[in-house]
């Protein structure tokens, strides 16, 4: 797949830069947010949050641009534009002894849509709103999250024209629980659990998803600029299986480039990245989750 030669290009590029000093490891680089200042036993209304998000998870919430290039599985659209935007305000959080410790709720919401590229107006393909409540744990390399939470999804007005008298659509909306057990095993991260589908539209939409990945976050720093920032190489797969897919998984794959504020004393670590992506299997869009895509793309991505 062309997907492979980008990730072998990307670490063959990433060797090529000379080695700098060891970094703080663990959470502190995937970007929890946490300030120094909120290391105490109860915090209201906190910054960051103890769980990192999942890189390679097509829904992380997680703001991005993408750019895909598709099988022409959706409608026969090959060029995609993937826009994310995500936020997350933290409630409360409990028990850190640690910075990066400590038990958090939080809200959080985000909005996924597509356009297509290769119309005049870069027509919306599909929009998928999100709505969840997670509470999530960490206690040194382990972290956890629970969450509940509520996904509508709905067509293209410009797509639902180009069907003609007659357009197809799907009354996609329902809840869902999650769990996500996550360990640190020095420069990389396991992580596995599953998630129930419930109270959903339409009915014969199957419970049961089995969730599982893993992440490279080295330590290592490959260029400095000063006060600036830092970059590292990440690489990262997800999968999911799911019921209603006869348990056919999808794999995501997500490797390149992030860039890190340094570490100082008060301020957290602040991170964007430019992932080259490769995604195959039941598409990761809501009013086409009956259907099984494949694509390759490039995207920036943006820590909350």
């Amino acid at each position: 797949m062309p997907m492979r030669n980008s990730v072998l290009l990307a670490c063959a590029f990433a060797c090529a830069f000379p080695l700098a000093a060891q970094r703080p490891s663990g959470p502190e680089r995937c970007g929890t947010g946490i300030p120094a200042s909120e290391v105490r036993a109860y915090v209201g209304l906190p910054s960051g949050n103890v769980f990192c998000p999942l890189v390679a998870d097509p829904k992380a919430m997680r703001s991005f641009l993408s750019y895909l290039v598709e099988d022409k599985s959706v409608d026969s659209i090959e060029h995609v534009g993937s826009v994310g935007i995500s936020d997350q305000f933290g409630l409360a959080r409990w028990g850190a002894t640690a910075r990066d410790d400590g038990v958090q709720l939080t809200l959080e919401g985000a909005i996924f849509a597509q356009f297509d590229l290769g119309s005049s107006s870069y027509d919306l393909i599909n929009a998928d709103y999100l709505v969840a409540v997670p509470l999530t744990m960490r206690r040194g390399p382990v972290s956890a999250r629970l969450r509940g939470y509520h996904q509508s999804s709905h067509l293209g007005d410009e797509l639902l024209l180009r069907r003609g008298e007659n357009p197809q659509r799907e009354n996609i909306s329902f809840e869902a629980a999650d769990f996500i057990l996550s360990v640190d095993i020095v420069a990389l991260r396991l992580y596995g659990g599953g998630e129930y589908i419930f109270n959903r539209r339409p009915k014969d939409l199957e419970h049961y998803i089995a969730h599982a990945g893993a992440e490279f976050r080295p330590a290592t720093e490959l260029l400095r600029w000063g006060r600036i920032g830092f970059l590292r190489f990440i690489a990262a797969a997800d999968l999911k299986a799911s019921q209603q897919q006869d348990y056919d998984p999808s794999v995501s794959v997500r490797a390149g480039f992030e860039i890190n504020r340094p570490f100082s004393g008060e301020l957290p670590a602040r991170s964007w990245s430019i992932l080259f992506e490769s995604y195959r299997g039941p598409s990761p869009y809501g009013q086409f989750f009956r259907q099984k895509i494949q694509y390759i793309g490039v995207g920036a991505h943006f820590a909350l």
